[in-house]
């Protein structure tokens, strides 16, 4: 693909400073804009630019035999770590980690790229093992990292505007590696939960290419989840009957062992009273959420036991339904939301895609609802019900993937 390039940011520059831009030089290039534009459009179509196929890219498997001190300076200085102390992937550490499955070392597992732009690199089983031991995982914890790397999902995004990741594991895999979905369970106090987390992150980062600051990663200002990407279990044991926990309602059996993945930005803790009724509250704590977005909420089981008790929720969906059709906006404070509306939504209302069509010609004032549909919607039973306490966020639902395949 051809590509012109022209200065950031863009979103809320002024058109007159927008048409400078284009009027300007390509600040990787050097060459006018507009030049460049019209040669990739016009310019004949060259053999490189109809090669298909893989990239090859052949890598040595071993390092140089060095000092210890002087192998934790090249992995760090080549930009293999998240910039903490590793464990040095040393050919038996390697090979003890790989016991921790039954598939063999060189199976591809996957492919991941830093976004779709950039091309696909796949990896192998032993290649994630590699990782894994760096982060400081155990053989025990592979299958839920291998299942993590068998979905293609970086936990690195090269947007501008700082994404972070979450990773959520559900069924008997939790309880057998001891993983925490109680008091603590977004901290750092538990093994599991970190280094799983961290596998994510180095994986995207060596075998994604991810992480690569001016080239694939372009977050203004970065985002701290990225270290451990928000890694938790579901605290599934504390679910009030009728209520399913994050695998089930994505269709699998609850005996199933599962790893899901998120993607968003941060999360809030509302400072909200508790009085007769809780769920009244969430449609003004979901305000902070750009319309249209995801949202996911982690509720501490004591509240989801009030939800069931007290105000008659009988099930995730039925609260999940809720929200949906009691958390609104109006049409102007959605056509004034500049990033996430301006620069996604409008467009395709001005294509004619529904429901976005015909809200462009309400009234300002009229109130539609802020996530089109219930799939925006999430809810995780996270916390060891010390409190009644909850966070909500712009995170989405990406995918899950069987832990149990890569036992």
């Amino acid at each position: 693909m051809r590509y012109t390039f022209v200065p950031h940011p863009i979103t809320g520059t002024a058109a007159e400073i927008c048409r400078k831009y284009l009027q300007g030089n390509d600040p990787v290039t050097g060459k006018p804009v507009l030049e460049e534009i019209i040669a990739a459009l016009t310019v004949p179509i060259t053999e490189e630019d109809t090669k298909t196929g893989f990239i090859e890219r052949p890598t040595p498997r071993l390092v140089e035999p060095d000092t210890e001190d002087n192998l934790h300076r090249i992995f760090l200085e080549n930009g293999w770590t998240d910039g903490l102390p590793i464990v040095l992937p040393t050919e038996a550490r390697v090979a003890e980690m790989l016991k921790g499955t039954s598939h063999e070392p060189d199976e591809i597992v996957g492919r991941m790229q830093p976004s779709s732009p950039h091309e696909l690199w796949s990896y192998t089983v032993e290649k994630v093992a590699v990782n894994a031991v760096m982060a400081g995982a155990k053989p025990e914890h592979l299958p839920v990292i291998l299942a993590l790397a068998s979905m293609g999902v970086t936990s690195i995004s090269t947007s501008t505007t700082s994404f972070a990741c979450m990773a959520v594991v559900n069924g008997p895999v939790r309880n057998e590696i001891n993983m925490n979905s109680g008091i603590g369970a977004l901290g750092p106090f538990n093994h599991a939960n970190a280094v799983i987390g961290r596998t994510w992150t180095l994986m995207s980062i060596n075998l994604a290419a991810s992480g690569k600051i001016g080239e694939t990663y372009m977050g203004s200002q970065g985002n701290n989840y990225n270290y451990n990407n928000n890694c938790m279990a579901e605290n599934e044991e504390a679910l009030p009957d009728g209520w399913n926990p994050l695998h089930v309602q994505k269709g699998f059996k609850l005996e199933d062992s599962t790893v899901s993945t998120f993607l968003g930005w941060g999360f809030t803790h509302p400072d909200q009273s508790f009085g007769k009724d809780f769920a009244p509250q969430i449609p003004f704590w979901l305000k902070f959420v750009s319309p249209f977005s995801s949202t996911t909420l982690l509720l501490d089981p004591t509240i989801i036991h009030q939800l069931k008790n007290n105000e008659g929720f009988n099930s995730k969906e039925q609260l999940i339904d809720w929200i949906q059709k009691n958390t609104k906006v109006t049409v102007g404070d959605w056509m004034d939301d500049f990033y996430a509306v301006q620069n996604f939504i409008l467009p395709t209302a001005r294509r004619g895609v529904e429901p976005f069509a015909s809200w462009m010609k309400l009234p300002k004032d009229t109130e539609i609802p802020q996530f089109p549909s219930a799939s925006r919607i999430n809810i995780l039973s996270v916390g060891g019900q010390t409190n009644l306490f909850w966070q909500a966020g712009d995170f989405g639902y990406l995918s899950t993937a069987s832990v149990d395949k890569w036992r």
